[in-house]
């Protein structure tokens, strides 16, 4: 069971300088992830930048493919759109497999248990 007080994890709630500090990097650095389109942080109406632990997440898995895999940006911004993707069509198989398991269940009938 989730925490009353935490926040989803979409929620925006870190400024530019937070998220930087939460993941080593510079707010700069963070910028220029943003520009190159790795990256969407959420604007307030004063349109600063506020980050949600979805994209602290993100931003930690890009640290990692860039800083322990020497991935450049580009195969960076590539791997994470392949990732996303790969979690959505698994999660269309799930869908398609419970869907399938429903069907078998209404047309089949169920298996007779054995006497003994």
């Amino acid at each position: 069971m989730a925490n009353e007080f935490e926040l989803p994890r979409d929620e925006p709630c870190y400024v530019i300088s937070v998220a930087a500090r939460m993941v080593g990097v510079h707010a700069q650095t963070l910028r220029y992830y943003e520009r190159a389109g790795l990256l969407r942080p959420s604007r307030s109406r004063g349109r600063i930048r506020l980050y949600s632990q979805s994209d602290i997440h993100r931003l930690l898995h890009i640290q990692r493919l860039v800083n322990d895999l020497g991935v450049n940006l580009a195969g960076a911004e590539v791997i994470m759109r392949m990732s996303q993707r790969i979690e959505q069509l698994q999660a269309e198989v799930e869908e398609m497999r419970r869907e399938l398991q429903h069907l078998r269940d209404l047309r089949l009938p169920a298996p007779r248990e054995e006497s003994q």
